[in-house]
């Protein structure tokens, strides 16, 4: 089935109780009219997809360190949390050059050119996202800016490979997970299989224009409304038609390592986790996943 996901267009100014609605009532909104340039956007795609094309030995080339937070993460090394069997995928991470210097292939010509310009531009939409939901948080307008402006946000590149014949049976492009951080901002992917599981436990397809970027809320940002914004839990299913490869660009919005999440005052009901950093939380999650 197809989801109801609505939809916040940016032209005039970000409705904050809509944005707070949805990712409270629905997990996912259609975000539209967000300024980025959709031609270069095109363009950064392209450059995605050659690299992807490049032999497994030139990429392998780009590996760094153990916990893939930045450069090339191969194929089978990611799976979700609780889930033994590993992802269907392979994927590239660009993050802050403060936090941890990134890597950048030779070639194709113009990759860090356009991720580049990419990840700043996420950066930009996401932080006025978070802003916006200060005020229907009941929180210092400055909140977001304090704990996440220049924080450790990763753009992953993903590349979904045609489902090999002989793949693990119990295996899919991405197993049901919810996301680390406090936002996601994905670009919408070259195809589909993009599932979210609504309030009321069912799947549903996500639908969305090809021009928009869905935003959908992660663990973090659900620890420090202590639930009230839940995590959303989606996946990203094989091809029922053609067995074609599948390109995403999610953009994770993270706080700063050092930024405390604490439940927001109002949330607090005695249920509520204990304090941890945005570091501690991080590096939890990905032993979790297999990346540490």
């Amino acid at each position: 089935m197809t989801s109801a996901v609505p939809q916040l267009s940016l032209a005039e100014g970000i409705d904050a109780d809509l944005l707070y609605s949805a990712l409270k009532e629905t997990g996912f909104v259609v975000v539209t009219d967000h300024g980025i340039d959709l031609s270069r956007l095109h363009d950064a795609y392209q450059v995605v997809e050659r690299f992807f094309a490049l032999p497994v030995k030139e990429k392998q080339r780009f590996v760094v360190g153990k916990d893939g937070q930045r450069g090339y993460t191969a194929f089978g090394r990611e799976n979700a949390k609780g889930n033994p069997v590993p992802d269907l995928k392979e994927f590239w991470h660009v993050g802050r050059e403060w936090i941890a210097p990134n890597v950048w292939p030779e070639k194709p010509e113009g990759f860090e050119r356009e991720v580049a310009w990419l990840y700043d531009e996420l950066d930009r939409v996401g932080l006025d996202l978070l802003r916006a939901l200060t005020k229907p948080l009941e929180v210092p307008a400055y909140t977001f800016d304090e704990m996440a402006e220049g924080g450790n946000s990763v753009l992953r590149l993903l590349h979904y490979p045609p489902v090999a014949e002989d793949a693990d049976p119990g295996a899919i492009r991405a197993a049901a997970h919810e996301d680390i951080n406090l936002i996601t901002l994905l670009v919408s992917a070259s195809t589909a299989g993009l599932q979210l599981l609504d309030r009321d436990g069912e799947w549903r397809e996500v639908d969305a224009p090809a021009n928009a970027i869905i935003a959908d809320a992660g663990d973090m940002l659900a620890r420090i409304t202590n639930g009230v914004i839940p995590a959303t839990t989606h996946r990203v299913v094989n091809p029922e038609g053609p067995n074609i490869s599948r390109y995403s660009m999610p953009f994770f919005l993270h706080p700063k390592p050092e930024a405390v999440l604490s439940v927001f005052d109002q949330f607090r009901d005695g249920s509520e986790a204990e304090d941890i950093t945005g570091a501690d939380f991080l590096a939890e999650r990905l032993r979790e996943i297999g990346l540490s």
